[in-house]
């Protein structure tokens, strides 16, 4: 991190809230460095006044000991320019890079301008993943540690602290409990929001992996199954990573970077992948709900937990092909 970079900079300009992130903030806004260059920087932070982060989440000052993690192993990342303190008065957070592209995934997997990327981006996808994966564990700030069962465990706590009833959210823990997968050989560190949404674009592809307070240590075979969910793949049903792109390129990417395929269990992690999104949707609507949280964001995202439920159904119980 370098502090340094803003020693002696004019007061920020430009500032504006970036849309997304219905759990902390993120503001764009520009600074003059003393040399007279300009320099675009983003600040994330948690919300003031919001209620606690979801337990197990990592921390923001986890989130940026993991961007530079990231950095060091060649994930393509912000730089983390510096932490906030507590002279700043602006909260917990800190101060990164802003990367030039785009962001929103409906317009990753449809604007023309960016038709050249798609054709690559599921393999840099791979590529990203694996460098993620093979950060040494010894290296890494404090998280929860969850092979499958465990994570399965935790979301299905999560889910009945809801309150709410589901026929088929039970209905795909019973099939993910009966298909859970041996844990690997040994735990790494997992992402656990690596999707189309969540990574800033050009027209060279992959430029930035974004939201790491999702970041664990597990089975590194759920990312490669978490970018797959239906939900992140804005229309393009026939596309099942991010929308742009096919498994094979995925899995491909993933391999040349040295990553530890094992492409057989990945389908287990796309239908939990599901089930946890419907479990952080029903979440998001319990919150407003409840009045715990007002973000009329929260209430919007909330309602999507039933298309999940669509999601889970096609994955989990599958119908029959018709004959002929």
């Amino acid at each position: 991190m370098s502090p340094s970079l803003l020693d002696g900079a004019s007061s920020a300009r430009s500032l504006q809230r970036l849309s997304g992130g219905a759990s902390q903030e993120s503001w764009a806004f520009d600074i003059e460095s003393p040399g007279g260059r300009t320099l675009p920087l983003v600040l994330r932070r948690a919300p003031p006044g919001a209620a606690e982060r979801a337990e197990g989440n990592a921390s923001l000052a986890t989130e940026a000991r993991l961007i530079a993690l990231a950095a060091d192993a060649g994930v393509p990342v912000p730089q983390v320019i510096c932490a906030l303190q507590p002279d700043m008065q602006l909260g917990e957070g800190f101060v990164m890079q802003r990367i030039a592209g785009e962001t929103l995934g409906r317009r990753i997997v449809g604007d023309q301008r960016l038709d050249a990327a798609r054709a690559m981006l599921a393999r840099q996808c791979g590529r990203a993943l694996a460098r993620i994966h093979g950060i040494a564990p010894a290296a890494l700030p404090s998280l929860r540690v969850a092979g499958a069962r465990d994570e399965l465990a935790y979301y299905a706590a999560r889910h009945r602290s809801h309150g709410s009833a589901r026929p088929v959210f039970e209905l795909a823990l019973r099939w993910l409990e009966d298909h859970l997968p041996d844990d690997p050989p040994r735990l790494s560190l997992v992402h656990g929001d690596f999707r189309n949404g969540n990574l800033v674009v050009g027209e060279d592809g992959l430029r930035a992996v974004l939201d790491w307070e999702m970041a664990h240590v597990g089975d590194p075979m759920e990312d490669l199954g978490w970018i797959c969910v239906n939900a992140w793949r804005f229309g393009r049903h026939d596309l099942p990573v991010g929308g742009f792109g096919k498994r094979e390129q995925l899995f491909a990417g993933y391999v040349e970077a040295g990553g530890h395929l094992r492409a057989e269990q990945v389908h287990f992690w796309e239908v939990f992948g599901c089930f946890k999104w419907g479990v952080i949707c029903e979440g998001m609507a319990h919150a407003w709900s409840s009045g715990t949280e007002r973000d009329v964001e929260r209430a919007a995202i909330g309602r999507r937990a039933s298309e999940t439920e669509i999601d889970l159904l096609e994955l989990a119980a599958p119908m029959p092909a018709e004959a002929g």
